[in-house]
């Protein structure tokens, strides 16, 4: 049993909860709890590291087994290291490092998303999680979005990592995949409403981040725009609820389509 937070593997665990560039060198991401410890199991993902508490329940139990007949390393811990190495208040009794593996781009994908400077962690898994739930193929991290990889991100998602191909790329790269796409850039007050937009055909919507939404960049990819109107007023929408509400739209269009 480790008892000791000094202890070199509860380190680099710590390492890879607040350090991008430690989650990035070491291709690692860090599960916590039993929902996303099973989720992780389930979708075959290997484990490296798997830390648990002496009190970890019997679905915390079975997901244990599962990574450690995997071939995963296991260590007991107290509920003092536990605490040490958690990005939450109150862990659950099972953490675990997983080795971060990409899933890939789909050949012809016709439904992309792109989030644009979107810095919130919990917005960017909220986004992640809704995307899965809609059917989107792929989701394209130009640069300035926040760390797919860090811990918010990965328990808003809800085991969307597991999943969803989420690829981080230069503008250049997210251009050369879009040319036989339509690209949709929501905005505020400009553009179509939504709801009128063609949402059918081979598309990628870019929502843009919390503050300034979307950049340039994004502007130049787009061709067309759309805003979601809002009758009883207000400024604008939280980032990921206009995401949820746009890929949903595609969801109603294509769906009656068929």
């Amino acid at each position: 049993m480790i008892t000791s937070v000094q202890n070199p593997k509860i380190k680099w665990v710590r390492e890879l909860q607040t350090s991008s560039r430690t989650r990035c060198e070491e291709q690692a991401i860090v599960v916590e709890g039993v929902r996303l410890t099973e989720e992780a199991l389930a979708s075959g993902w290997p484990a490296r590291l798997v830390l648990y508490t002496e009190d970890l329940d019997e679905r915390g139990q079975a997901a244990l087994k599962g990574f450690v007949t995997g071939g995963a390393t296991s260590e007991s811990v107290t509920a003092q290291v536990m605490r040490s190495a958690s990005d939450t208040e109150t862990p659950q009794g099972i953490l675990a490092v997983l080795a971060w593996q990409a899933l890939p781009l789909p050949k012809k994908p016709d439904f992309l998303f792109i989030p644009d400077s979107v810095r919130d962690p919990g917005n960017l898994g909220t986004m992640l999680r809704t995307a899965v739930g809609a059917g989107v193929q792929a989701v394209l991290l130009p640069p300035g979005t926040t760390d797919v990889l860090a811990p918010k991100v990965v328990r808003a998602g809800m085991g969307a990592h597991f999943h969803l191909p989420v690829l981080p790329m230069t503008w250049e790269e997210i251009g050369a995949r879009l040319e036989s796409l339509a690209v949709y850039l929501a905005e505020v007050d400009s553009g179509m409403p939504h709801t009128q937009a063609d949402f059918r055909q081979a598309l990628a919507l870019i929502v843009g981040g919390e503050a300034e939404g979307a950049g340039q960049q994004a502007q130049r990819l787009a061709t067309s725009r759309v805003h979601i109107s809002m009758p009883g007023g207000g400024e604008s929408l939280n980032a990921a609820v206009a995401a949820a509400i746009l890929m949903f739209e595609v969801v109603r269009q294509r769906s009656a389509k068929k």
